[in-house]
């Protein structure tokens, strides 16, 4: 089984946080995953078979192409076949910025491509069953992206920023101090986050605390006291509350080291 990320080109790093794919290489051995929040929307191709999702409690079967946006719990995916997709991990604010896409609506939703885009991403559905490396596919991605995103702004926004002040602070910072250091008010940024992100500021800072953890895993020396201190929190009750919270386990029984895609995107901390 293929795991993979490719980080975007600079150029391009306002709006993708990351190229990824996942290969089975042939191997038909149906495997159910859990996907765990992370904090970033993003786009999925399939050039294998689909999937069965269970988001809600009850099991349905996936388009080929989807727009998944920002979860607030974990949930299964089964493969039907051959596994083979390629995904886009956006920024937080990337598809409605580019997509005028509202997020809210999709929060705890994988929807398959708005018949208002399917003719705009034509170009990247062929580049996707293209026959050629995955390499290849991201760089006539990014070229794709770098010519669409053209007439976008690529400069922050005061409330990008606020953003990047959650994510680099590992959702430590309280919003108070996010607003007055963009010099936002609270509630100009409760709506940026509602529609740009889908979620609140809280609850968006949450899932980022929560994400840091993995990072932290990955140095394998600290205990979990310490591993719950480093992630800004009180204490281990609040953290181990917290995890279970996002991923239906405790952090002690939680497979850190398997390969799979939750801990493709989380461990890698790109």
């Amino acid at each position: 089984m293929i795991y993979r990320n490719i980080l975007p080109s600079d150029k391009l790093s306002n709006y993708i946080k990351s190229f990824w794919v996942v290969d089975s290489e042939g191997d038909k051995t149906l495997k159910r995953q859990k996907i765990i929040p992370d904090g970033y929307p993003e786009m999925i191709f399939h050039y294998g078979n689909t999937y069965r999702a269970n988001i809600s409690g009850e099991w349905f079967l996936q388009d080929k192409y989807l727009i998944a946006g920002q979860i607030t719990n974990h949930f299964f995916l089964e493969n039907t076949g051959i596994s083979g997709m390629i995904g886009i991990k956006f920024q937080p604010w990337a598809i409605k910025q580019l997509f005028n896409i509202e997020m809210h609506p999709l929060v705890n939703k994988v929807i398959p491509f708005p018949e208002a885009l399917n003719d705009k991403l034509t170009a990247l559905k062929k580049v996707v069953i293209a026959n050629t490396q995955f390499e290849e596919k991201v760089a006539n991605l990014e070229n794709w992206f770098l010519g669409f995103a053209g007439n976008t702004p690529a400069d922050e926004s005061a409330f990008q920023k606020s953003v990047r002040l959650i994510i680099d602070s590992g959702g430590a910072l309280s919003l108070r101090k996010i607003t007055e250091s963009n010099n936002l008010s609270e509630r100009s940024l409760e709506r940026y986050f509602k529609s740009y992100i889908g979620l609140s500021p809280k609850l968006y800072s949450r899932i980022i605390r929560f994400s840091k953890t993995f990072s932290i895993v990955q140095e394998k020396h600290f205990k979990w006291t310490e591993v719950s201190f480093l992630a800004g929190f009180y204490d281990q009750s609040h953290f181990i509350k917290n995890f279970k919270e996002f991923t239906g386990e405790e952090p002690g029984k939680y497979g850190f080291d398997t390969k799979n895609m939750a801990n493709l995107f989380l461990k890698n901390n790109l």
